[in-house]
C-alpha cells in the first residue's frame, strides 16, 4: 500500500556517497557517511520543471531513494534506526556542478535551487517493505540510465538514522536522501528524467510511481553581486560521470629546492630561463624593502583592478579578495599581487604584512605601493614593491578575485609557479623547468665562482670571461664542471 501523504519536511539532509559503484566511479569510498543540507524550498512534485540557469552547463540529476522519519529519533541505535522511518520515496538529488566551486563544500547553491529536490509522487509505508530490497531505477527520455538495490549500499538506513541522531534530533516529516548508485550524468534543456522506488520481493511489488521532471532553459543570469558559475575539465568529468581525466603529479616546492635556490643568484637563474625563450618572466619595477633580502616560493595571487565607486561598493569590503589572500597564504607561499604597475597607493599595508609573516608567507610581491612602509620593514617579512605611498587601496583599486593567473610588474604569474627574488629583483619560473634551471644556475655559479677565483689571481678578463676554449678546458681538467 501506499500513500500520497505530502507533508513539508523541516529538515532535508542528503548523503554525499553511499552505493559501492558510485563510489568507484568517484575514485574513493568513505569510511563513515557524510551529509549535506538541502532547503525545503526546493522540493517539487513529480511533473514538475527544473530550470538550468543561463550560462550554465551542468546540471546533473541523481536519482535517490528518501527516507521519511515518522517518530523523533535522538541518540538511537543502528538497530533501531529503520524503526523511526515511516515512508520511503523515489527522489531527485539535482545538482548544478557549475556553481561547486562557489560552495567549497557546503552544496548550498549548486543542489539549493528552487526545484532541485524533487520528491515523490507516493510513499511507500516502511512496514510494508524490507529496507535492504528496495529498487532505485533513473530513465532519461525513456533510456534506463540508474538501476541499484538499498542491498549494495555502503551505509544501511538504520546508521544513517543512528549517526544523524548523535548530532541533531529527528523530527516526523524530516527526510534523509540516501545516496545516488552509478550513472548520474548532466540533463540538457528539453529533456525529462524520471526515478522509481519500488520492492520488487515484497507482497504487491509496492512502487512510489514515476517521480517525473522536465529540464527547461533558464533566461536569467547570475548577477555580479555572487559568485558566478564556473566549471573545469574535472568538474565535466564528474558530472557526466566519467573518470577524471589523469593528471601529472603536482609540482611541490621542497625544502632542497629552497636550499639549492638560496644558493644561486636571480641573475643567473634569469640566464638560464632566457636560454629556454622565458624573456618575459622579470618582475619589472619592484624593489625589496631591506636591503639582502631573498625568497623563493610557490605563488598565490591577488588581483586588482581600477577603482570604480560601484565595484568597489560590491567587492571592496567585508571579507573581500585582499583581506582573503593574505589569510589564506599558506607557508612558504608568495602572494603576488596584479596592481597594474600603479604605485599611487598603498595595496600592503602593515596589518596585512603582519598577517602574511604569520601565516609563514615567503614574500610578498606587488606591482604597486606599499602602505605604513617603515612599520611593514619593522615586521621583517619580505616584501618586493614599487615602492612607499601613504594612500588606501581605495584610492586606486579594487580588490577583485584571488588565485588567478595575473600580470605583475609585466610577468604573467600563475598559482603554483615559483617565485624567487633578491637584490636585483624577482623572477618568476614555471613549475616544470625549475629542476633543469635550478641545475643550470648551480653549474653557471660554479663556474662564476671559479672565474672571480682567477681574476683575484690577477688575470685579464679577455678569453675567462666567458671563458674560451682554452679556459674552459682547464676549469673541466681542475673542476670536472661540464658545459
Amino acid at each position: 500500500m501506499a500513500t500520497d501523504d505530502q507533508r513539508r519536511p523541516g529538515k532535508i539532509i542528503a548523503v554525499h556517497l553511499n552505493y559501492p559503484s558510485r563510489a568507484a566511479q568517484r575514485g574513493r569510498t568513505p569510511g563513515q557517511p557524510s551529509y549535506f543540507l538541502k532547503p525545503a524550498s526546493s522540493l517539487a512534485p513529480t511533473g514538475s520543471t527544473i530550470e538550468r540557469p543561463l550560462g550554465t552547463e551542468l546540471l546533473a540529476f541523481e536519482g535517490e531513494v528518501a527516507i521519511r522519519i515518522g517518530t523523533p529519533a535522538r541518540w538511537v541505535s543502528p538497530a533501531d534506526g529503520w524503526s523511526h522511518v515511516d515512508a520511503v520515496t523515489a527522489a531527485n538529488d539535482f545538482g548544478l556542478y557549475d556553481l561547486r566551486a562557489a560552495d567549497k563544500g557546503s552544496n548550498l547553491r549548486n543542489k539549493g535551487g528552487d526545484g532541485y529536490t524533487p520528491l515523490g509522487p507516493r510513499w511507500i509505508p516502511a512496514a510494508d517493505v524490507d529496507p535492504a530490497g528496495l529498487r532505485v531505477r533513473t530513465w532519461v527520455d525513456g533510456a534506463l540510465v540508474q538501476d541499484d538495490t538499498t542491498g549494495t549500499l555502503l551505509f544501511d538506513f538504520g546508521r544513517l538514522v543512528a549517526d544523524l541522531s548523535q548530532h541533531l534530533t529527528l523530527e516526523p516529516g524530516d527526510v534523509v536522501l540516501t545516496g545516488t548508485p552509478a550513472g548520474s550524468s548532466i540533463v540538457e534543456p528539453g529533456q525529462v528524467v524520471e526515478v522509481e522506488v519500488d520492492a520488487p520481493d515484497a507482497p504487491g511489488a509496492p512502487s512510489s510511481g514515476r517521480l517525473v521532471t522536465t529540464v527547461t532553459a533558464g533566461t536569467r543570469e547570475f548577477g555580479d553581486f555572487g559568485s558566478k558559475p564556473s566549471v573545469d575539465d574535472r568538474q565535466r568529468a564528474e558530472a557526466y560521470g566519467t573518470e577524471p581525466p589523469a593528471t601529472e603529479p603536482a609540482f611541490v616546492l621542497t625544502d632542497e629546492h629552497r636550499e639549492r635556490f638560496a644558493e644561486v643568484a636571480v641573475a643567473t637563474v634569469s640566464a638560464a630561463l632566457r636560454k629556454r625563450g622565458y624573456t618575459d618572466v622579470f618582475v619589472e619595477g619592484v624593489h625589496g624593502n631591506h636591503p639582502g633580502d631573498r625568497f623563493v616560493g610557490t605563488a598565490r595571487t591577488l588581483r586588482l583592478i581600477p577603482f570604480r565607486p560601484d565595484l568597489f561598493a560590491s567587492h571592496g569590503g567585508g571579507f573581500n579578495a585582499q583581506k582573503r589572500a593574505f589569510d589564506a597564504v599558506e607557508p612558504g607561499e608568495v602572494i603576488v599581487v596584479e596592481a597594474r604597475g600603479e604605485r599611487g597607493t598603498g595595496t600592503v599595508g602593515d596589518v596585512l604584512a603582519l598577517r602574511a609573516k604569520v601565516r609563514g608567507a615567503a614574500a610578498v610581491v606587488t606591482d604597486g605601493g606599499v602602505r605604513d612602509a617603515d612599520a611593514v620593514a619593522e615586521i621583517g617579512i619580505p616584501v618586493f614593491s614599487a615602492g612607499p605611498h601613504p594612500s588606501v587601496l581605495g584610492r586606486r583599486h579594487v580588490p577583485w578575485e584571488t588565485d588567478v593567473t595575473v600580470a605583475c610588474g609585466g610577468a604573467a604569474v600563475q598559482p603554483g609557479d615559483v617565485v624567487v627574488g633578491d637584490g636585483d629583483g624577482v623572477l618568476v619560473i614555471p613549475p616544470a623547468l625549475v629542476e633543469e634551471v635550478l641545475a643550470e644556475a648551480e653549474a653557471q655559479e660554479a663556474a662564476d665562482a671559479w672565474v672571480a677565483d682567477r681574476v683575484a689571481e690577477g688575470h685579464p678578463v679577455d678569453g675567462l670571461f666567458p671563458m674560451d676554449a682554452r679556459w674552459r678546458a682547464r676549469y673541466e681538467a681542475e673542476t670536472g664542471g661540464a658545459r
